[in-house]
């Protein structure tokens, strides 16, 4: 084992995202409204580690699930 955490990487399926906005109000430093969609501001990026714990909380909250972490 090489003792290295892995990068967490986010994703949002446009197809059922209905944007609430509720992930950008837990984690606005990953997801940000723009264009009447909800975007990962670093793209395909992995998330700062800072991040990490709020990106994985605003996961739990979607409420249709759109929002998957790799």
């Amino acid at each position: 084992m090489s003792g290295r955490k892995k990068t967490m990487i986010v994703r949002i399926d446009r197809d059922l995202c209905t944007t609430c906005a509720s992930c950008t109000q837990i984690c606005p430093e990953i997801f940000v409204l723009a264009d009447d969609n909800i975007r990962v501001r670093i793209g395909e990026k992995p998330v700062p580690r800072q991040n990490e714990k709020a990106c994985r909380e605003a996961v739990e909250e979607c409420p249709i699930e759109a929002i998957a972490v790799d």
